[in-house]
């Protein structure tokens, strides 16, 4: 007897039980989710959410790839063990070594996300008696590429649990969020681990274990050494192709472009908030480097660094590149109306630069911006929706005069 007949016979005699939900999952899983449209559907499409996940899996997996032999690489080069690669297909890139310390960091990232994830969002659907969303399944994947490499599993797991539970389930599941669930676990490690979110330590494999000894590793990012208004050894190539510091899924800026492209044209993503939260980072890039060159601020002042960086140069470093291709188009927690996505992304770009350049201790804000707007998103659209309204009114009472 196959599987799929096995697990069938399963739903069937566990139906109506506690235990359903959990057999309906894993069927869903390996094979087709339940049909839950019933009436009143206009419009009926071959896809389904999770389909829609794994196109943004999809999407992801590359930048997971490249993360893991970035994680590599960055910890044999600061031991000075191999010699900088020259440009994206260096010889000392893409090699086994790299590979097998990266997989041995990043994978348990991984396991340990969807791991503790999938276990709350199955005792949930059990404890409620409804269905197992997939909407974890892009979740999973996104929470270990936006934490450092060697941040201890245990914190992971705590985080993991309190943004599925807080960030998720107390709303009532996928779809009902206002946050995304994701930033959410970050913000959570953020404010209750801060030494193992930022600093010069925590980008880098091996250099927390051996901070404070004679053969310490440095792992300053970009936006540390201009937030303390140091040189940065690294040129605009480095930080293009992402063999660079930084979270694991954050560096490559090219494969977080392939991804917006590949998400643009299966119309999953909203090309809208992302050129709108572009914009808005350039915008406000912009305008700090006109008050530098105007001469408003003093070249000694802790906001120097980051405020005289080349406005372009914003969207190369950092996260706001990943947060606006794979966070900002959340669908759920996103403006859902055309205008309202060009002034949530707008305000998203615009907010992160702003609290990059303000915040020199941990001088990236783009989580803190998307999870702001996230709350603000409904707001967005009602006052869209408003003027819709009060514009058609208008126009029937100039036809009936």
């Amino acid at each position: 007897m196959s599987l799929k007949s096995n697990l069938h016979n399963l739903k069937e005699k566990y139906r109506g039980t506690k235990m359903a939900p959990a057999f309906n999952a894993l069927h869903t899983f390996l094979y087709l989710p339940n049909m839950t449209t019933e009436n009143g559907t206009h419009i009926k499409a071959a896809d389904d959410l999770k389909r829609t996940m794994n196109v943004v899996i999809l999407a992801l997996v590359p930048c997971l790839i490249f993360g893991i032999f970035n994680a590599g690489y960055q910890h044999y080069l600061a031991l000075g063990e191999i010699e900088a690669a020259k440009g994206f297909l260096g010889a000392s890139f893409w090699t086994l070594d790299n590979l097998i310390i990266g997989a041995w960091t990043v994978l348990p990232l991984v396991a340990v996300s969807y791991g503790v994830g999938l276990a709350v969002e199955f005792l949930f659907a059990v404890i409620k008696g409804h269905e197992v969303e997939e909407g974890y399944l892009v979740t999973g994947m996104l929470v270990p590429l936006i934490v450092p490499v060697d941040i201890p599993l245990w914190m992971l797991a705590v985080a993991v649990v309190f943004g599925v539970v807080i960030g998720k389930e107390v709303f009532g599941g996928t779809g009902m969020n206002i946050l995304n669930p994701a930033l959410t676990i970050r913000a959570f490690l953020f404010f209750a681990y801060p030494t193992w979110m930022s600093g010069d330590k925590v980008w880098v494999h091996g250099a927390v274990e051996r901070a404070g000894t004679a053969d310490a590793i440095s792992g300053e990012t970009i936006l540390g050494s201009y937030a303390q208004n140091n040189s940065v050894m690294y040129d605009y190539w480095d930080m293009f192709w992402g063999v660079i510091p930084g979270s694991v899924g954050e560096t490559s800026k090219l494969l977080i472009i392939i991804g917006a492209l590949f998400l643009i044209f299966t119309k999953v993503g909203s090309w809208r908030i992302i050129v709108s939260t572009l914009i808005g980072a350039l915008v406000m890039g912009l305008i700090f480097n006109l008050v530098v060159d105007a001469g408003w601020i003093a070249d000694s002042s802790k906001f120097y660094g980051l405020m005289s960086v080349p406005f372009w140069q914003h969207l190369i470093i950092g996260s706001i590149l990943f947060g606006a291709v794979y966070m900002a188009t959340d669908p759920v927690t996103a403006s859902q109306t055309n205008k309202g996505k060009w002034i949530y992304g707008f305000l998203i770009g615009f907010i992160s630069i702003m609290i990059r350049v303000f915040n020199p201790a941990y001088p990236e804000g783009v989580f803190l911006a998307i999870l702001l707007m996230n709350v603000f998103a409904p707001t967005i659209d009602h006052y869209v929706v408003q003027g819709n309204v009060k514009r058609r009114m208008k126009r029937i009472k100039v036809k009936t005069a």
